[in-house]
């Protein structure tokens, strides 16, 4: 089962809150880390909507975009390669 960017979105929202600008910026980096493979090159498997909400689930707190930039931080510590999928802005609708 592959990343499911619509379903992915709702899931963000529904399980971590925050606005839909949140949501969708976390769903656009998501789909460009799929895109690049080096999450499955690194880890040995697909990123898919399940991996995504399970690996948010582990960040201390905060909103889909904190969560993302904590679960990327530690995916840079461990592998390096990762800070290019970090979250700088992302509209706040």
């Amino acid at each position: 089962m592959s990343l499911e960017p619509g379903a992915l979105e709702v899931r963000l929202r529904r399980e971590f809150g925050g606005t839909m600008g949140q949501s969708r910026v976390v769903v656009r980096q998501a789909v460009d880390l799929d895109d690049s493979g080096l999450y499955e090159a690194d880890i040995g498997h697909e990123l898919t909507n399940d991996v995504v909400i399970e690996e948010l689930s582990d960040a201390p707190h905060g909103t889909p975009a904190d969560r993302w930039n904590w679960w990327i931080g530690s995916l840079e510590v461990a592998y390096g390669g990762y800070g290019q999928f970090g979250i700088q802005r992302y509209r706040s609708e």
